[in-house]
């Protein structure tokens, strides 16, 4: 086994340019302000219609999921924290093709991402101007985002905590309004109690079958808490912060998925959900509470902007570190005078502007497509991170013993996640609108592959 040094290798106490600007209150929301976006507050819609009630087991068992790669990737970020950790991880641990190919999947993967939340925002904003295009409101959004992500990284930590903490505040009201609904009642309508949770065709009125396949979308949904990874080359503190980050974050996300769609499928029957908006804003809607409904829009509006920004931060830093490699053009390297690597961050607004494109052309065609790209690049993501760090274990044999955050039940947690992101993959087949994904995956896979030949070439 090689152990290769990358060429991007960062002294633990400094990132070769970045500012260590980023304190734990920021780290903390900006992984949950990555993960609850629109895979909650849109996406949910489409799994509670494939698992009905049923999609709580379906959210507790991805976030069980997630946690042991995110404790995989926090096992990495803590022994050795740099910006653009996966790719960095790979080609230290795996070998330089890799990390080439990881921290590319990565941008592909949040670019994806990025463009499902541009794609969505025209949708919550037509909630109040129905005749605004989609297309417009998503091309004000990238030119705000990419101005915000220009500015030093104090400012997009500052920006995307209170986006996040809006976000997290909102979700509680919720819960407790919905709580107050259930065991009260709201105005002149009674207590709605829980009986809707089994009401309508039972708890699993969609069988193992619907459980199975809502997999897909929830998966999705948690993507983007692995974006703690990113931030550990511009924490102040990344030893302390990143463990702390990763366990609290996790629980959180978990608390925030289940409880909210657990008071939001009890206040209302699963099967009456309206696939086309956000379903916490049309139960508030039909429930007459129409100034919930408004404030939920805000709320929701502002999760698809928060995740967008944290996208765009990732990849611009990602294509940094890549460059760093020698794996990205060198201009990439380029830091502005606060410290922001201004032309990755461009470069990568750039192609998620085909969002804008797309929303033009297939205008409410577009969001279930580029979800299914995404996910099949954060499966690929979440594999490699798994991956590297069996690869990892390996590399530093006994020293193992003396890391201080390890990854639980290795490496039999490692076999468990892989096959589960496996059995994902194989179900993304049976779901119409996923299926694009899983032709879009082996050419991209093929793309690198190739790429990677040529620049191996001409050394």
């Amino acid at each position: 086994m090689t152990d290769p040094q990358p060429p991007d290798a960062q002294d633990s106490d400094a990132g070769a340019g970045l500012q260590r600007a980023l304190k734990n209150r920021h780290i903390q929301l900006i992984a949950l302000g990555g993960a609850i976006g629109t895979g909650l507050f849109y996406g949910s819609s489409a799994a509670i219609s494939m698992a009905g009630p049923a999609i709580l087991l379906a959210y507790l068992a991805g976030g069980l999921v997630i946690f042991l790669i995110m404790r995989a990737l926090g096992e990495m970020s803590v022994d050795e924290p740099v910006s653009g950790a996966f790719s960095h991880y790979a080609y230290r641990n795996w070998g330089p093709f890799p990390g080439f190919f990881s921290g590319w999947n990565y941008w592909f993967n949040y670019i994806a991402v990025s463009m499902a939340e541009l794609v969505v925002v025209g949708t919550y904003v037509n909630f109040w101007f129905p005749d605004v295009p989609l297309w417009v409101s998503s091309a004000a959004f990238l030119v705000l985002v990419t101005l915000v992500n220009l500015i030093s990284v104090r400012a997009f930590g500052e920006f995307e905590f209170w986006f996040a903490l809006v976000k997290v505040a909102a979700i509680i009201a919720m819960i407790m309004l919905g709580l107050v609904i259930i065991v009260f009642g709201w105005g002149s309508g009674n207590a709605t109690g829980v009986a809707n949770l089994w009401r309508h065709d039972g708890f699993l009125p969609k069988g193992v079958w619907g459980l199975a396949m809502s997999m897909v979308v929830v998966l999705f949904s948690f993507g983007g808490v692995e974006l703690i990874g990113i931030t550990a080359g511009e924490a102040d503190n990344p030893r302390q912060s990143i463990p702390k980050a990763i366990n609290q974050v996790v629980y959180r996300i978990l608390i925030f998925y289940v409880g909210a769609i657990l008071v939001m499928l009890a206040i209302f029957p699963w099967n009456q959900l309206d696939g086309n908006e956000s379903p916490f804003v049309s139960i508030f809607s039909r429930l007459g509470i129409g100034s919930a409904a408004t404030i939920l829009n805000v709320v929701v509006l502002t999760a698809a902007v928060s995740a967008y920004n944290s996208g765009l931060y990732s990849n611009g830093r990602m294509l940094y570190s890549l460059a760093q490699q020698g794996n990205a053009p060198r201009c990439f390297l380029r830091l502005n005078r606060v410290g922001s690597p201004w032309l990755g961050v461009l470069a990568s607004s750039a192609v998620t502007a085909g969002a804008v494109v797309l929303n033009y052309l297939f205008p409410g065609k577009v969001f279930l497509y580029v979800i299914s790209v995404a996910l099949m690049a954060g499966i690929i993501n979440w594999t490699m991170i798994v991956i590297t760090q069996l690869k990892f274990r390996r590399r530093i044999g006994d020293a193992a013993q003396h890391l201080t955050f390890r990854m639980p039940w290795h490496p039999w947690s490692n076999y468990l996640v892989l096959a589960t992101l496996a059995a994902v993959v194989v179900l993304m087949g049976f779901i119409p609108s996923y299926r694009p994904a899983l032709v879009v995956g082996p050419l991209w896979i093929a793309l690198l592959a190739f790429a990677y030949a040529i620049k191996t070439r001409r050394r």
